[in-house]
């Protein structure tokens, strides 16, 4: 019986060897399927005898780099997918944000040591409001920061812009349902498209709230009716007795929207109509 391996074919007729080019060997390996039924564990010496490597060290190194000619094609393949550049940009907003946070709060606390009546009010300010106020009233560095944080908040918007418009063309039907931002941090959550369409509608609805999951398996806690969908208007906006109820609605329908986009990849109007029609009616208060 023909037992093909990585580093040749062995029969009763004996073995025959592939070659030592790793590119070569790494392509064959990528082809192999071999059911457990039938596989035959083997030792080094068999790829000895094929003529492919004269010692045992010979045969690590020629399988190491067969592993890593392997493992930078898929590494390759995986960064065309088209939801990486999705995940990092949605990152980067994220990181965007705990910047612009950090940096206000440091600011609002470096002002108040200049103007102690700010102190009073600046917990009540809108974040959006406080850089432009302390820019008119600070000097020096601290004038420059504010400049700093105004000018990130920009970037913060076009980011957010962008992000929307990327998650319509990676997402389109998640993103019809919920919107583009909310859509990409779903994606960024689960960490991928692809892993994201294998998810249960049960999970994509806490998704985003592991830490009151965790705290209602181990202290009993109410458990979370939602997750990151929460920032959707049909699931914050709806009637608390209903707010459940709409939100596991909207995650059965975001699981299927999931899978559309990425086996399809193109809106499917029939399905988005039915879906908005059926979160309509979970959200009517009886």
């Amino acid at each position: 019986m023909l037992q093909r391996y990585w580093f040749g074919d062995l029969d009763e007729q004996g073995c025959r060897g592939a070659g030592t080019d790793p590119a070569a060997l790494a392509k064959r390996a990528a082809t192999l399927r071999t059911g457990m039924e039938s596989y035959i564990p083997i030792e080094w010496e068999t790829a000895r005898d094929c003529g492919v490597v004269r010692d045992r060290e010979e045969y690590i190194d020629l399988l190491r780099a067969v592993c890593t000619t392997l493992a930078r094609k898929k590494i390759a393949i995986a960064y065309q997918s088209r939801d990486v550049e999705l995940l990092q940009m949605v990152r980067m907003l994220d990181e965007l944000d705990n910047v612009i946070n950090l940096l206000s709060e440091r600011a609002a606390e470096w002002y108040q040591v200049t103007n102690p009546a700010f102190s009073r009010k600046y917990r009540y300010l809108p974040a959006k409001k406080m850089p432009g106020i302390i820019k008119r009233g600070a000097r020096g560095g601290l004038a420059d920061v504010a400049d700093e944080i105004d000018r990130l908040a920009g970037v913060r918007s076009r980011l957010m812009r962008e992000v929307s418009a990327r998650a319509d063309e990676v997402m389109p039907n998640v993103s019809a349902l919920i919107g583009g931002l909310v859509a990409a941090r779903l994606l960024s959550r689960a960490g991928g498209l692809s892993t994201l369409a294998r998810m249960p509608g049960s999970t994509i609805q806490v998704l985003g709230s592991e830490q009151a999951l965790f705290s209602h398996l181990r202290g009993g806690t109410p458990p979370p009716k939602h997750g990151i969908i929460f920032q959707h208007r049909r699931v914050h906006n709806a009637p608390r007795e209903v707010r459940g109820r709409v939100a596991r609605v909207l995650a059965a329908k975001l699981a299927i929207a999931a899978r559309l986009d990425y086996y399809r990849g193109v809106l499917v109007p029939e399905f988005l109509d039915d879906a908005q029609k059926r979160i309509d009616e979970a959200g009517v208060v009886a």
